[in-house]
């Protein structure tokens, strides 16, 4: 027999997140963000559930090509653009829209050879000065790009930094607003925080919501996922393989970083660091056993990990662990966010880092 870890994907939970980031952004057309693998869900795995989306954002040509292997029609933006000239070729052969955020995606379009124009979306830096051209700069950039017979449509994008906070879109909002006043072309703007928290403000042609599609709020913890009428995307769970009694005095894991202060049960699951829970999860960090809340003691191990049997007397070998998401034999849940910080980490991490040894599987679709 296989361990008893497993990661379950909900699609019917993924395609109601999907329409809740549909009403609040609406009348908006809606990108289903599949980056870094659908968040560690799966980009095949979600295909089906994020099919209502109006087209699907990523960041790399092989997961274009994987969108279209599925029989995706519609749109598929790029949101970094294409790393190399080269690229553009795939671009064309596969009509993918494309972000340009500097002059040298300028200058390849203008070498690139091809019957059919590009879709491009110009990405101006609002701040958070990572990606994209200076407020000053985008007219320069779009007359250069409008002028490309490579070209065919220019959209106008950016990104908030600080949607998800007390700043919020004020500063940034006004800038592109100032940058683009008079330029003609759809507006490609609002991350998950601005969906949620902003979109009556920010008059998007395109949002871009990314996180809420899989079950987590991004300003947690000011807001939890239950807040937002979020479901979990993503649950991982695994069993009890042994029991042990402690004495007051007695120490837990690596390093004996857990000393109990009076007689207790503890079970040792199976999960670990492998598996990608975090190993910097400390003592106190939420997990459920048989659908009641407790905590994880000791240190995180390769691939085991402690947790407290105190709040559940009658678990034992094999009863059920959730590390995050909904128990499915109990229906309690257990948000991922809460999980990331108690380990000083964010939910998009957990997500992102279950291991490719962990067995998956996908609900049912109804």
């Amino acid at each position: 027999m296989p361990r008893p870890i497993l990661c379950t994907i909900h699609p019917g939970a993924l395609r109601h997140n999907l329409e809740r980031a549909r009403r609040g952004a609406a009348p908006a057309s809606v990108w289903a963000v599949v980056k870094a693998n659908a968040y560690g869900h799966g980009i095949e795995r979600v295909f089906d559930a994020f099919r209502a989306a109006d087209g699907f954002a990523l960041l790399d040509l092989a997961e274009a090509e994987r969108v279209r292997a599925l029989g995706w029609r519609g749109p598929i933006l790029l949101l970094e653009g294409v790393f190399d000239a080269r690229d553009l070729e795939l671009c064309s052969r596969l009509s993918l829209w494309h972000t340009v955020h500097c002059d040298e995606q300028i200058d390849w379009l203008a070498a690139h050879k091809t019957q059919a124009p590009h879709r491009v979306f110009l990405k101006m830096n609002s701040g958070m000065n990572r990606l994209g051209f200076a407020p000053g700069r985008m007219r320069a950039a779009w007359t250069r790009l409008t002028a490309l017979p490579q070209v065919d449509e220019v959209s106008l994008m950016m990104h908030f930094s600080d949607a998800d906070g007390p700043r919020g879109i004020d500063a940034a909002m006004a800038a592109f607003d100032d940058a683009t006043a008079d330029l003609p072309g759809e507006r490609c703007i609002a991350n998950s925080a601005a969906v949620l928290r902003h979109a009556t403000r920010t008059r998007a042609d395109w949002v871009r919501p990314g996180i809420v599609l899989y079950g987590s709020a991004p300003d947690f913890p000011e807001h939890d996922a239950a807040h937002w009428q979020l479901q979990p995307g993503m649950t991982l769970a695994t069993r009890l393989i042994g029991v042990q009694s402690l004495q007051p005095g007695d120490t837990v894991g690596y390093g004996s970083s857990f000393v109990a202060g009076q007689p207790m049960r503890i079970g040792i699951a199976a999960v670990g660091y492998a598996d990608g829970y975090p190993r910097h999860a400390p003592t106190g960090t939420p997990v459920l056993v048989d659908g009641v809340r407790t905590r994880v003691v000791g240190r995180v191990s390769m691939d085991m990990v402690t947790v407290d049997l105190t709040p559940v007397p009658e678990a034992g070998f094999g009863s059920e662990v959730v590390l995050w998401g909904r128990s499915a034999q109990h229906g309690t849940l257990l948000p991922i966010d809460e999980v990331a910080r108690a380990s000083g980490t964010v939910g998009y991490e957990l997500m992102c880092a279950v291991a490719p040894r962990v067995p998956v599987v996908v609900e049912a679709l109804e």
